[in-house]
Parts: C-alpha cells; sequence; structure tokens
C-alpha cells in the first residue's frame, strides 16, 4: 500500500500542478512565462509542482486591491435581489392581465 501511495501522491500533485498551471491567466504567473512553467512541471515532477505552487502564481485572496472582485452570493447581492422583485412584478402583470 505505502509503495502505491509513493506512486499516486506525487502523480496526482503533478497533475494538478499541470493542469492549475495551464488554466491560469497568464497576468496571474510570476517569474518565468507560462510555457516554461508547465515544462518545469513535465520534466521534473516533483520539484516542478511544488515550486509552481509555491512561486508559480499569484495567490492572493479575491477582493483585495488590484484583484477582481469578490464572490457574493446570491441574497446578499443587491442586484440579483432586485432581479428577483423584478420577476415578481412582471409574474404579478401577467397574472392580472389573465384574470382580465
Amino acid at each position: 500500500m505505502l509503495r502505491i501511495l509513493m506512486f499516486v501522491v506525487p502523480l496526482a500533485l503533478s497533475v494538478y500542478a499541470f493542469i492549475d498551471c495551464i488554466s491560469t491567466d497568464e497576468k496571474d504567473i510570476r517569474h518565468i512565462p507560462k510555457p516554461l512553467w508547465a515544462i518545469l512541471v513535465l520534466l521534473f515532477p516533483l520539484v516542478g509542482s511544488i515550486s509552481w505552487l509555491i512561486a508559480g502564481k499569484h495567490r492572493l485572496p479575491e477582493g483585495r486591491p488590484g484583484r477582481r472582485s469578490q464572490w457574493i452570493a446570491p441574497d446578499d447581492n443587491p442586484e440579483f435581489l432586485k432581479s428577483l422583485s423584478e420577476d415578481e412584478d412582471e409574474k404579478d402583470r401577467k397574472r392580472d392581465g389573465d384574470d382580465a
């Protein structure tokens, strides 16, 4: 069992790091260009993967200055709540029109 884990864990780490690397925006990658990071992860699976996870990508929480806005839950989003009330108003108008 331990022999299997010694093979599977680094393989899973490498696959995760490679997919994360190729799916990351170019502007979020640090130090070296994206293709070189991908090659590093493929050629040196353990070292490249760990290097990518530690130093390859900006990992600031969303919502910090200079980053995209933070995700808001639908029940906390005023625009979403407004759209719900508009939908309800439209349904009421249609229902009133059908009754007449």
